[in-house]
């Protein structure tokens, strides 16, 4: 039985994904559950495998091109006798059942088979392989962009003249594909600014007895999960939706509805191997601080290593982004839609502030950025909400009590 294997909905609100790699060519015979291709979502890059065994006749893309949610990805040639015939060929597989995984950055091989799509002539091509040259690199002047044999000699002579740069002192530029994560991030966040009106608010909170509890925390508990502040941090932001659920909410892509979302989903942007992550921890509402801790350890160390489940990277409602982990003091966010704010953590400094009795002492003080959509939340609303998140870190023993 010949059927059409159809690209799943694999992110939330997703309608389309870049074929990054095909791991098989028409004619190869397969297994149930072998990887058949690579492909790349605002997500992440993810593994596609074959929900059957049999013969692949039809591969509907080529590599760099971009695949259609709900369409057929590929066709293979099952044995009847192992396939339910009264199951549709069109049937969209669940996805829970794909085994989708964040898979490491493709490089060079992404670039060869980008290459090989290079539109250009046969004699062209051998002229690049003759001279060890990249077509990628090469603009072409020919209709549609083909890369012309001119256009190669064109090349080889700025080539020439940037040789003879180098041997005298001068830098070379180097140029590389811009694909996968870090293409699809670029254009979701371009997406964002474009369609959301961002309004920032910058505060600093003073989180020296936060800091304490965490040391105590760390000290009580360090043979069971290593405590850093983001689990406080997340914490006391889900209690502070609880008191302002409008910060957890989504709108539709029409601006038509606005939805108050039960679950608070809060992402962590995470500077994985394959670019910038978000993936988030669920139902933060209803975990201890020691649950979210573990959660916490858990996703960062699967989105740095590279290998996480598409499902951790969607679903969020709110986001934290830790700039200070790396530095710097504040910045300004940008939302990751269909979310409706986002806040920055700058570093922690070590500052003199004046206490209750006017004396000068140090403290330790961290400056928060959020960004805001100003179609749902206004100016007053965020303020609000950020100083009763900041009540419950300068005053952790609040949080605790307030915790179910």
């Amino acid at each position: 039985m010949n059927r059409d294997f159809i690209l799943p909905d694999i992110g939330e609100g997703i309608v389309e994904c870049e074929v990054l790699e095909w791991k098989v060519k028409e004619g190869d015979m397969i297994t149930e559950d072998q990887v058949i291709a690579e492909v790349s979502t605002d997500k992440a890059v993810v593994e596609i495998p074959s929900m059957y065994s049999g013969r692949i006749t039809k591969l509907y893309y080529a590599d760099g091109e971009i695949a259609k949610v709900h369409s057929p990805l590929f066709a293979i040639d099952t044995d009847q006798e192992t396939v339910d015939s009264t199951e549709s060929v069109l049937d969209i597989p669940d996805i829970a059942e794909l085994k989708l995984e964040l898979v490491k950055q493709p490089s060079q091989v992404v670039r060869e088979n980008q290459a090989n799509k290079v539109l250009t002539t046969p004699a062209v091509r051998k002229l690049a392989r003759e001279h060890d040259l990249d077509l990628l690199l090469i603009s072409g002047t020919g209709k549609n962009g083909r890369v012309l044999k001119e256009d190669v000699h064109l090349y080889l002579k700025t080539a020439d003249q940037g040789l003879a740069q180098k041997i005298t002192g001068k830098n070379n530029d180097r140029t590389e594909a811009i694909v996968g994560v870090r293409k699809i991030m670029a254009q979701h966040m371009s997406e964002s600014v474009s369609k959301i009106p961002h309004f920032t608010f910058v505060d600093e909170i003073d989180v020296t007895e936060l800091m304490l509890l965490r040391a105590s925390l760390k000290e009580a508990y360090s043979d069971q999960v290593k405590i850093t502040l983001m689990p406080l941090l997340i914490k006391a932001l889900s209690l502070s939706i609880g008191q302002f659920p409008i910060m957890n909410s989504r709108v539709d892509e029409s601006f038509t509805e606005l939805t108050y979302v039960g679950s608070h989903n809060i992402g962590m942007a995470v500077d994985g191997r394959t670019g910038l992550l978000v993936p988030n921890v669920k139902d933060v509402q209803n975990r201890s601080i020691l649950e979210i801790a573990t959660e916490v350890v858990r996703l960062t160390d699967a989105a740095r290593s590279g290998i996480i489940n598409l499902a951790e990277l969607r679903g969020g409602t709110i986001t934290i982004s830790n700039i200070g982990a790396i530095g710097g003091i504040s910045a300004s966010p940008i939302i990751n839609r269909p979310e409706v704010a986002i806040v920055a953590l700058g570093k922690i400094q070590n500052l003199p502030r004046f206490g209750n009795d006017n004396q000068i002492t140090a403290r330790k003080i961290m400056s928060v950025s959020w960004s805001g959509d100003h179609r749902v939340i206004d100016g007053a609303t965020i303020a609000r909400f950020n100083n009763c998140w900041k009540a419950y870190l300068e005053n952790p023993g609040t949080m605790l009590a307030t915790m179910v």
